[in-house]
Order: C-alpha cells, then structure tokens, then sequence
C-alpha cells in the first residue's frame, strides 16, 4: 500500500516563497512519476505540475508557469514544489500524486494515489 505525505504547507504574504514536500511510503519511487494539484475552496481541483520518473520531462499549469518548479529526489524518496513569488489565487489546498506509469501527466485519472492534502495561503 503507496502512501504519500505531504509537508511544507503554511501561511505566507504576497510574493514570498514555500516549499512543499511529498514522500511516498511504502516502496520506492524512482520509476514513478508524481504531480502536484490544488483545489481552492469551491473549486475543482486543478493540475499545477508533473515530473516523469527520470526528471527529464516537468509540466505545468499556465498559471504556475515561470514561478513553481517541480522536482524530485529519488535517493531521498522526495518529490518537491517550490514556490515563488506566490499570489493569494494560489490559495489552495495542494495534493501530490503518483503515476505508476512514469510518465509525467495533467490528467488526474491518470494518477493511481494521493496524499491528503496540504493547505497552502497566501496573504494580501
């Protein structure tokens, strides 16, 4: 049973940075590939990243596109997001996903485990 974990959630102003975390339990993950999605209060859940197994392919959202980066540590089991220049629009509740297949997608059905959830706010 895969069971990830998401850290790095909190509170912070306009234009400041977070960094989430997400480790997978259970196996090792360095022939999987992960995403990020948030969901704001009242809305869908919506794709903001992915990363293939090996790294090589990232995706993101338009809306994300040039201050979030997505990475991943396969000695340490880790995937991260880190976010910049942070909005309050970016006020969600952040979930990482895995793919078994490896490869990265934007399609939540694609995605065979979830976290929980971090929430993340973004102050005026």
């Amino acid at each position: 049973q895969v069971q990830l974990v998401e850290s790095g959630g909190g509170l912070v102003q306009a234009g400041g940075s977070l960094r989430l975390s997400c480790a997978p339990s259970g196996r090792t993950f360095s022939t999987y590939a992960m995403g990020w999605f948030r969901q704001a209060a009242g809305k869908e859940r919506d794709f903001v990243a992915a990363i293939n197994w090996n790294a090589d392919t990232t995706l993101y959202a338009d809306s994300v596109k040039g201050r979030f980066t997505i990475s991943r540590d396969n000695a340490k089991n880790t995937v991260y997001l880190q976010m910049n220049s942070l909005k309050p629009e970016d006020t969600a509740v952040y979930y990482c996903a895995l793919d078994f297949r490896g490869i990265a997608s934007r399609y939540e059905a694609e995605y065979d485990h979830w976290g929980q959830g971090t929430q993340v706010t973004v102050s005026q």
